[in-house]
């Protein structure tokens, strides 16, 4: 039965609040692990490389492999999830990237190193994309880039304690016979595998399935979806069109710009402070800090954003920031500044990319939603390739641990020219004033 008025405005509320205290915590919780198993290995770089006689540059291929299996399985990861559904197919993912990552605590080459490398991208691919695909779900169009940028804090909290533990687990070096890079790998893997049963347990696949939902809420929330969904026809082969669809072979290359970023930066970052001349675990802490600021920016940008209707401005201005940081980290003198510079730098790379995130739902709904997502997420993190393959080359080249800096504030001017190009060629978005006086006092 439809409602109106206040009463649909506290349903609304209600129903996105149910949603994110029953939802978020467990996706975010999920994106956590995943993220410090892509990260740990910049802590583990600081003793595996010449444990196993590798090069910067050698030893960034095999980081960077990550990405190339990612980038091979993220669409048809995606579409699976579509047919099998979240809860299991979350599950199959945690478990094998789990699996792999404590495997990295055992290699004894580089050929193993790289293979594994390849095998944990395969394994993860589909997880990102699929909570986007998950989100289109449970969130109307108006609600979803908070949503993202809230699960995103969780990539940001896993930073945080991935800096934390990385640098003390690399000073376990020597317990039971083990370097303190295998201690890395094994103690961040266990997690991604104690989790599966916990997923299958409680995580639904859709509004439907979700017991904690009353009839009331599901009924106003499949409303809301069917209305975001009115104006986007479907069309058989729906999956291979979105993925022809000239707006996401736009996204993709403009996306490309921040993993770029993101990860040359985070990759990078603890060498940049060991050159401070600090201890592992003082490394960890100061990095730390850092990703607490990210935090608090992926948090407030989203919400500005969704009280002036998610203009790409809060797409492009942030990359701008960020370039802007990233060459102020270079030039300006002195530790301090560097890493203030660095912080700021940081903190833009991924305070627009909730906004970036509601770009597709506004002409992608449904499987295609599902392989359009993919397609931007899996070529946009070839950036993060490129990251772990030019930055230490041309750290190398340059004899400068800060030059790389430069060739990462050029992605963003990049991003910042792409979304503006993309943005021209896409329906406006939804005006919260068009659906009713309810948005301005709802959250996620």
């Amino acid at each position: 039965m439809a409602v109106g008025g206040e009463d649909e405005a506290r349903l609304e509320r209600a129903t996105i609040r149910r949603i994110t205290w029953r939802l978020m915590p467990l996706l975010g919780l999920i994106y956590l692990i995943a993220y410090i198993d892509r990260q740990n290995v910049s802590y583990a770089k600081l003793q595996m490389a010449a444990d196993l006689g590798l090069s910067e540059a050698a030893f960034g291929l095999g980081a960077a492999l990550f990405f190339i299996g990612y980038f091979l399985f993220e669409v048809p990861s995606n579409l699976i999830l579509v047919r099998v559904g979240v809860r299991r197919w979350f599950a199959r993912i945690m478990a094998s990237w789990g699996l792999v990552t404590i495997l990295l605590g055992f290699t004894t080459s580089g050929p193993m190193f790289y293979v594994l490398r390849f095998l944990l991208g395969a394994a993860e691919a589909g997880l990102f994309p699929g909570v986007l695909y998950a989100l289109t779900l449970w969130y109307p169009q108006r609600h979803r880039a908070r949503a993202v940028g809230l699960f995103m804090v969780a990539s940001i909290v896993a930073n945080i304690t991935g800096s934390a533990i990385g640098g003390a687990l690399l000073d376990l070096d020597g317990l039971m016979g083990f370097r303190g890079w295998q201690w890395v790998f094994v103690v961040t893997g266990l997690p991604a595998v104690l989790l599966v049963p916990v997923v299958l347990a409680r995580l639904p696949d859709s509004p439907a399935s979700a017991p904690w939902l009353s009839d009331a809420e599901r009924d106003w929330l499949a409303r809301e979806i069917a209305a975001d969904h009115a104006s986007q026809a479907v069309s058989p082969r729906a999956e291979w069109k979105a993925m022809a669809d000239p707006r996401v072979l736009m996204l993709c290359l403009t996306f490309i710009g921040f993993p770029l970023a993101a990860y040359g930066l985070s990759y990078w970052l603890p060498t940049i402070v060991q050159g401070f001349g600090v201890s592992n675990t003082m490394n960890g802490l100061i990095n730390a800090a850092l990703w607490t600021q990210v935090g608090l920016a992926l948090w407030l940008v989203p919400r500005w954003a969704a009280r002036r209707r998610h203009s790409s401005a809060h797409i492009v201005v942030p990359a701008l920031i960020g370039a802007a940081a990233l060459v102020a980290s270079v030039l300006l003198p002195g530790a301090v500044p560097k890493f203030i510079a660095l912080c700021i730098a940081a903190s833009a790379i991924f305070a627009g990319q909730p906004i970036f995130w509601s770009l597709p739902p506004r002409f992608l709904t449904g499987s295609a939603a599902a392989a359009g997502i993919a397609a931007i997420n899996a070529t946009g993190n070839l950036g993060g390739f490129f990251a772990q393959t030019l930055v230490p080359r041309v750290a190398e080249a340059s004899g400068s641990q800060l030059a790389p800096m430069f060739l990462l504030a050029g992605a963003l001017v990049l991003v910042s020219l792409g979304v503006v190009a993309v943005e021209r060629r896409l329906p406006p978005p939804a005006h919260p004033a068009s659906r009713g006086p309810t948005q301005e006092r709802s959250s996620a």
